[in-house]
């Protein structure tokens, strides 16, 4: 193909990719030649982490770190730097959400998400672009979430920060699109993973949760995603095949954000 989707020789920075979403996208980018370094708040996971890419075939490389921690970003950076090598992609996956009413949430705990989805990518970007302007190029992936562009019941601080997020993928395309470096962000929609399996069990009488009868209601595609699906997307958004995509959110939802809606029978 004349169209570059290769990852070859690349080094990929996928923060909080023990599990879950960043795990899939992390495997996506290795099956496509890129070298993963990830991180995660705690040894254990980070434990945990490599053994899953073990079993998955995947050489990965893993940091503890915070990243709402400046001081220990920018010494994690500089020491992948120097045992892996410069970091060219850069995933700012790592994320929490507080399901609590707003009346009912503390500033405190409004902040901590605020902290952990806005604050710390642009921690992390900001340490990882100085090395990309230096190279001439690099490859900035943010998760931002369908509530960048939406709002629901619990979750004003999740949304906010992801709305936060969405701009700040904007403003870095804005400052540092002129050095060869792409800042897109990825938007997903209600995925199968663990933390929602919950939310898709069968009840005793054998019918859907209610959350899971409205989030088929609500996808055109009348089902929840798979986390690999989210592979295919990053792996273009991280390639030479989208250098002239910037600054762009790309939902990866399942046709959501497209639709209204089924009218009621």
């Amino acid at each position: 193909m004349s169209v570059n989707f290769s990852l070859e020789g690349k080094i990929a920075f996928v923060t909080g990719a023990s599990y879950g979403i960043g795990f899939a996208i992390a495997s996506g980018m290795a099956q496509a030649g890129a070298k993963i370094v990830f991180n995660d708040i705690k040894q254990e996971l980070v434990d945990k982490g490599i053994a899953a890419y073990k079993e998955a075939g995947i050489d990965a490389h893993g940091y503890v770190c915070d990243v709402t921690n400046e001081e220990a970003v920018n010494e994690t950076v500089e020491k992948i730097t120097k045992e892996v090598g410069p970091i060219d992609i850069l995933v700012n996956n790592a994320g929490i959400i507080k399901r609590i009413p707003m009346c009912e949430m503390t500033a405190a705990e409004f902040r901590q998400v605020i902290d952990v989805d806005l604050n710390a990518p642009f921690i992390v970007s900001k340490a990882v672009i100085p090395s990309m302007i230096e190279r001439g190029h690099g490859k900035i992936i943010n998760i931002c979430s369908m509530m960048s562009e939406l709002g629901r019941e619990t979750v004003s601080a999740y949304a906010a920060a992801k709305g936060g997020l969405k701009m700040l993928t904007r403003n870095i395309c804005s400052e540092y699109g002129k050095y060869n470096i792409q800042c897109n962000g990825i938007g997903p929609g209600y995925i199968e993973t663990p933390q929602t399996a919950p939310l898709r069990e069968r009840q005793p009488d054998g019918s859907r949760h209610p959350f899971d009868s409205f989030i088929v209601a609500k996808t055109p595609a009348e089902r929840w995603l798979k986390p690999e699906e989210l592979a295919g997307p990053a792996v273009f958004l991280a390639s030479e095949a989208s250098d002239a995509v910037n600054g762009h959110i790309l939902y990866v939802d399942g046709g959501i954000l497209a639709y209204i809606g089924k009218q009621p029978q």
